[in-house]
C-alpha cells in the first residue's frame, strides 16, 4: 500500500496514468485483437448508449457513448480499483486485487448491465462475453501494476 508519505496529487497522477495505459491496451485488445481471436470488435459503446436510452431516456451518438466509456475505464475504474485496494482487497497482492477488479466489472457489464438495456443474462454466454471476461480482468491488471509500480513501488 502507498506509503503515508504519498501526497494526494501523487496518487491521483498514478491512477490517471494507470487508466490512460489500462485504457489503451483495453481499446487495443477490443479494436485489433478480438476481430482477429473472435472475428468481431469489441463495441462497449453500444451498451452506454442502450443503457443511456434504457434508463435515461437519452439518445446519445456513438461518438459520445464511446468517450464516455473511455472515461470510465480511464478515470472511473482506477477509482474503483484504488477504493478497493484500500478496503476489501487490502491484504490481496496487487495482481489479485486487480484480477477481483476486473472479474467485478465483466460481471456487471454482462450480468447487469446488459440485462438492464433488454439483452440476456451475460449474453446468452456468445463469445462477446468470453472476450469480455479477457478484456475487463486484462484492463485492471494493467491499473493495478501501474498504479503499484508508481505508487506502492514509490517510482513517482
Amino acid at each position: 500500500m502507498p506509503s503515508p508519505q504519498t501526497t494526494r496529487r501523487q496518487t491521483i497522477a498514478a491512477l490517471i496514468v494507470a487508466g490512460i495505459a489500462a485504457e489503451v491496451i483495453f481499446e487495443f485488445y477490443g479494436l485489433v485483437i478480438a476481430p482477429v481471436l473472435w472475428g468481431f470488435a469489441m463495441e462497449p459503446a453500444n451498451l452506454v448508449m442502450g443503457l443511456l436510452k434504457t434508463l435515461l431516456g437519452i439518445e446519445a451518438s456513438y461518438a459520445g457513448a464511446y468517450v464516455l466509456h473511455l472515461a470510465m475505464g480511464a478515470i472511473g475504474f482506477p477509482i474503483g480499483y484504488w477504493l478497493l485496494r484500500k478496503t476489501i482487497f487490502a491484504r490481496l497482492p496487487w495482481y489479485v486485487a486487480g484480477l477481483g477488479w476486473g472479474l467485478i466489472l465483466w460481471f456487471v457489464a454482462q450480468g447487469v448491465l446488459a440485462p438492464e438495456m433488454g439483452r440476456v443474462f451475460m449474453m446468452d454466454w456468445q463469445p462477446y462475453t468470453w472476450s469480455s471476461l479477457i478484456a475487463h480482468p486484462m484492463m485492471t491488471v494493467v491499473i493495478a501494476g501501474v498504479y503499484h509500480r508508481l505508487v506502492e513501488r514509490r517510482t513517482i
